[in-house]
């Protein structure tokens, strides 16, 4: 390479440009790795049910069930939906009190926080299913809980005579 070629602007301006663009390689490769691992963001929340039930449908046309979700996590999660390949259909309903009656609504979304229980129960929180089939006390039935993050969560739940 030429004495003047060496001096050009254009190789300047090439050489200034190296040490920033090898920076910013850099930089994207371990930003790839880092994520890759599985590292980087908030840690996953940790969704556990326990002390699942269904209440046995005695003629009724609707019954309900009820569960108790455990996040151990340290990162929040959201129930969005209940459902089992079993059952009709599930709809998450809160009871609301207004006026001294209480009347159920449709809850969108329940909310597990970090390091938090949720504790379904008659007069609150529940899991209403509609048009169930003939259900027995000591059968179990599958149902899955769909979380936001923590996606399908399945569980075995026991038919019983009593709520709680």
């Amino acid at each position: 390479m030429s004495p003047v070629m060496r001096d050009s602007p254009v190789m300047g301006a090439l050489r200034a440009a190296v040490v920033p663009l090898g920076a910013c390689c850099a930089a994207l490769a371990l930003l790839t790795v880092y994520t890759a691992t599985g590292a980087a963001g908030d840690p996953p929340p940790r969704i556990e049910v326990v002390d699942a039930r269904i209440i046995a449908p005695m003629g009724a046309r609707s019954t309900a069930a009820y569960f108790e979700i455990r996040n151990t996590g340290s990162s929040p999660d959201t129930l969005q939906y209940a459902d089992s390949p079993d059952l009709g259909i599930s709809i998450i309903r809160r009871t609301v009190r207004r006026t001294g009656t209480g009347r159920t609504e449709p809850a969108w979304a329940v909310d597990i926080p970090a390091g938090g229980t949720v504790l379904m129960a008659p007069g609150g929180l529940g899991v209403v299913i509609l048009d169930p089939p003939a259900l027995k006390p000591g059968q179990s039935v599958r149902y899955k809980l769909w979380f936001r993050y923590s996606g399908k969560v399945g569980v075995r739940v026991p038919v019983t005579t009593r709520p709680r």
